[in-house]
C-alpha cells in the first residue's frame, strides 16, 4: 500500500444526512440504497431542528477550522469549503488519529459559535490521497464548492499548496 499523502474529510450538519437518505448511506463501510421509511423515522427521533450554516458564517466557521488546526495540530489545509449543510476540508497526511483531526474541526465551530445544541452529526466521511493526482483532483473539487457559492477558490490565507 502506497503512503497517504493527505486525507478528505467531509462533515455534515446535524439533522442532513440521516439513515435511509435519498443519496445513499453508509452503514459498517457499506453503502445502501435510500429507505424512505428509515430516513422517515430518523427525522422524527430528532430531538433538534436540523442545523443549517447560514452564508454569512461560511468565513468565520472556516476560520475557526484553520485557526484550530494551526495552534492544536500544526496540520496543514490543502482546501477547505464550507457550505450550509457540509464541510470538505483536506489536510495534509498527519501522525494523529483521524478521529482527533475530525474532532478538533468540529469543536473548533462548536466553541465559535456556541450554538447551546447539537450542529454535526455523529460521523464523517474521510478519503485517503495516495497519489499526487488525487490530491489535486480533490482540491479542486473541494475549491469548486467555493466558487460555485460567489467565494475565492481559497478564501483562507491559512491555505497552503501540498508541497509533493
Amino acid at each position: 500500500m502506497n503512503q497517504t499523502l493527505a486525507i478528505m474529510f467531509t462533515m455534515t450538519t446535524y439533522g442532513t444526512w440521516l439513515r435511509g437518505d435519498k443519496r445513499g448511506w453508509i452503514d459498517k463501510g457499506r453503502l445502501l440504497p435510500p429507505n424512505p421509511e428509515l430516513e422517515d423515522a430518523d427525522r422524527k427521533r430528532l430531538k433538534h431542528p436540523v442545523f443549517l450554516f447560514d452564508p454569512e458564517q461560511y468565513r468565520n466557521v472556516g476560520r475557526w477550522i484553520g485557526h484550530s488546526f494551526k495552534e492544536r495540530l500544526d496540520l496543514s489545509i490543502f482546501s477547505l469549503s464550507v457550505q450550509s449543510w457540509h464541510v470538505h476540508l483536506l489536510t495534509a497526511a498527519s501522525e494523529y488519529p483521524i478521529e482527533k483531526i475530525v474532532k478538533c474541526a468540529k469543536d473548533s465551530v462548536r466553541w465559535g459559535l456556541r450554538p447551546g445544541r447539537p450542529i454535526w452529526t455523529e460521523h464523517y466521511d474521510k478519503r485517503f490521497c495516495f497519489d499526487e493526482e488525487s490530491i489535486w483532483n480533490r482540491i479542486e473539487y473541494v475549491e469548486r464548492h467555493n466558487t460555485e457559492i460567489g467565494l475565492p477558490a481559497k478564501p483562507w490565507d491559512f491555505i497552503e499548496m501540498p508541497n509533493l
